[in-house]
């Protein structure tokens, strides 16, 4: 029986989420699946993945083959990595603590790349939040003094509605008839 290590579509329209199973090649792709090893979100930044790490180097060496898309995540989280110093220290070529050290190390600076790029990305959100609150108050002072501006114009006109209706209202000199 050939195995696959494949994606599992999960969740709504519009909003994939997968799970990394292990199923015979033949299983149709939501359909009947050996084992659940992990799952994937594409929809965070950076994309959020769940894997057994232990689970997924077994299958790799047993001879499961993954899908394109799940060999970039078997390689981002560092599972083929593994297999491939496990094949070294099969083949004498370094001992398994050489192989440990090496993918401690790979491990750690891949961290490292991941904490900055989360940190740029909340930066970046942090200034695109500013900007927004910025150009807000802007519109909001706009706004302000253009109402203001109303205001002002209806005062003026009712002080000179006032002054024109003062004007007609003086009381007027009435004429006595000529005493005859």
């Amino acid at each position: 029986m050939a195995t696959k290590i494949r994606l599992q579509r999960h969740g709504r329209k519009g909003y994939a989420f997968y799970h990394i199973v292990i199923a015979d090649s033949r299983a149709p792709r939501d359909g009947k699946f050996i084992e659940r090893i992990g799952s994937y979100n594409p929809n965070t930044n950076p994309a959020t993945i769940d894997l057994k790490f232990d689970r997924a180097l077994y299958w790799v060496n047993v001879g499961a083959q993954p899908t394109d898309t799940v060999r970039n995540i078997l390689s981002d989280e560092g599972v083929l990595l593994k297999k491939h110093l496990l094949g070294g220290v099969a083949k004498g070529a370094f001992t398994e603590a050489d192989a440990e050290n090496k993918f401690q190390a790979w491990k750690n600076s891949k961290q490292s790349v991941l904490t900055t790029k989360v940190s740029k990305l909340s930066e970046a959100e942090k200034t695109a939040e500013k900007a927004r609150i910025d150009a807000e108050k802007a519109v909001n002072k706009a706004k302000a003094e253009a109402l203001a501006a109303k205001k002002a114009e209806a005062i003026a006109a009712k002080l000179k509605k006032a002054e024109v209706t003062a004007e007609t209202d003086l009381p007027a000199v009435e004429e006595t008839p000529a005493a005859e």
